[in-house]
C-alpha cells in the first residue's frame, strides 16, 4: 500500500506541475480537473472517502467548470 500511495505522490507531484506550465486557460482547467482527480485518489488510498468524494466533485469538477465558464463568458464580453 505504500508503495501505491508514493507513486500516487508521484503522480500528484507531476499533475501539480502540469498546471503550472500549462499556458492556454481551457487546457488548464482540464489539467486541473485531472490534478483533482489524484487528489481525490490520493484521499481514496488514505482512507477518506468523505473528504476524497467531496474533493472530487469539488476539485475535478465544480471548479473547472467555473473557471471555463468565466473564461467563456469573459471572451464573450471582448
Amino acid at each position: 500500500m505504500n508503495v501505491l500511495i508514493a507513486i500516487v505522490l508521484v503522480v500528484l507531484a507531476a499533475a501539480g506541475t502540469a498546471v503550472v506550465f500549462t499556458r492556454e486557460q481551457p487546457s488548464q482547467a482540464i489539467v486541473l480537473s485531472f490534478y483533482g482527480l489524484v487528489v481525490g485518489l490520493l484521499l481514496v488510498l488514505l482512507q477518506a472517502p468523505a473528504v476524497a468524494l467531496s474533493e472530487i466533485v469539488v476539485g475535478s469538477v465544480a471548479i473547472p467548470m467555473i473557471v471555463l465558464l468565466v473564461l467563456a463568458r469573459a471572451h464573450g464580453a471582448r
